[in-house]
């Protein structure tokens, strides 16, 4: 089937055009200006999603399920930045539609790729966040070890104070906390998403903490519990597959939230401060690590997040978590950003993960590692551009009144 009306329809709607486009019958529509990206319409398949889902999702499914490419994923997200398409009237939107099913847009029902989530159930209930969770870190150990450093830290390292390394970096981001919640010798901890346990093994390695790691992920859960056998720190280090709500009866010295409070969402932020006051004794300390937004009047997340990378991520203010802190009776002692410092990790995760293309390719599909590829990029233009950044928030669970 021709393309030539549908180049045509796309011409009269974009007359100024900073990106070219490439068709599967080996036709064009050139760019009208500069050097930006190329999208190749592999398949009228592609057409068909956009038809189904016209905006970002319908182009991210497109995507993944490998109908549409691009030459360069940070050209495409520069311009989806700073692009400002003209208005489209319901005529030539009905033009551009009649013109994409002839040429060939509904000859094959598109299919959703398989990597796409919608979560059921109420949002963030301990069921739908822990399918959520699955969603995204169940790709496998082996995957994500390609790109992250030795010690499977999957949060912002800390370049700032000299390291030169991905490696030195998560170090002294893993010593900062300890420092910073000043643990000492044979104190309860708790590692609220504690991962692969990182942060768990170097408090109690190094800090001689006992340490609670919790985690939604059962393959994270085994491999951390693995590398606290091998590390010889087993008996201090206890971690279960469990929802931070799920604990009951326990009480700690100190909590280390790190990356996990974006995942709570404003429904949930208020409760989330109350149980980490509550498993905490009068003093204890708490060191909450997260992303938070730094723009007012924009949403959480796009659909292609939602659907693809992170389901029902939610990250939020500064001010909102501080506010449910404050109401849950803690002191903040101390904030501290690093939004630099999370777009050099960013990059440094990418750069990796490329380097170890094919093996990735592999373990994860090429679905997935779409997904990854424009994941990893966009995060780290977020931090650059100054959309979001990440704070760790020192704070005291305060003491009653005449109890010390």
């Amino acid at each position: 089937m021709s393309t030539a009306a549908l180049r045509q329809a796309l011409a009269d709607v974009l007359p100024e055009r900073p990106f070219r486009v490439t068709f599967w019958d080996g036709t064009e529509l050139p760019s009208t200006s500069g050097d930006g990206p190329v999208f190749s319409v592999r398949s009228p398949v592609a057409l068909g999603h956009m038809l189904r889902a016209p905006g970002q999702l319908g182009l991210g499914r497109a995507y993944v399920g490998g109908a549409l490419d691009v030459d360069d994923v940070d050209k495409v997200l520069a311009l989806l930045e700073g692009y400002d398409p003209p208005p489209v009237d319901a005529r030539a939107k009905g033009r551009l539609a009649a013109a994409a099913v002839r040429a060939g847009a509904l000859k094959q029902l598109p299919t959703t790729p398989a990597v796409e989530l919608r979560p059921q159930g109420r949002r963030h209930s301990i069921a739908r966040d822990r399918r959520a969770v699955t969603h995204h870190y169940d790709v496998s150990n082996d995957f994500f070890a390609l790109f992250l450093d030795a010690s499977m830290t999957y949060s912002c390292a800390v370049w700032s104070r000299g390291a030169e390394t991905l490696e030195e970096a998560q170090r002294t981001k893993l010593e900062l906390v300890c420092t910073k919640l000043g643990l000492r010798e044979g104190e309860r901890l708790l590692d609220v998403g504690c991962g692969w346990g990182s942060f768990a093994l170097h408090a109690a390695k190094n800090h001689g903490a006992h340490v609670t790691g919790i985690t939604l992920s059962q393959p994270q859960a085994a491999r951390a519990r693995q590398r606290a056998q091998e590390e010889g720190v087993g008996d201090r280090v206890d971690v279960r597959v469990m929802d931070y709500r799920e604990l009951r009866g326990e009480r700690f010295d100190a909590v280390a939230s790190i990356g996990m409070v974006e995942h709570v969402g404003d429904v949930n932020i208020d409760p989330y401060s109350r149980t980490l006051a509550d498993l905490l004794e009068p003093g204890g300390r708490l060191l909450n690590h997260g992303i938070a937004r730094l723009r007012h009047g924009e949403p959480e997340a796009g659909p292609f997040s939602e659907r693809y990378v992170f389901p029902d991520a939610a990250p939020l203010h500064l001010s909102r978590v501080q506010t449910a802190l404050e109401r849950a009776g803690f002191e903040t002692l101390h904030v501290e950003g690093f939004r630099d410092d999370y777009a050099r990790t960013l990059r440094e995760w990418t750069r990796r993960l490329e380097a170890n293309h094919a093996e990735a390719l592999r373990l994860a599909g090429p679905e997935r590692m779409r997904v990854w590829q424009i994941y990893l990029r966009a995060a780290r233009r977020g931090f650059e551009a100054g959309f979001t950044s990440i704070y760790q928030v020192l704070a005291v669970k305060a003491r009653l009144p005449g109890r010390g």
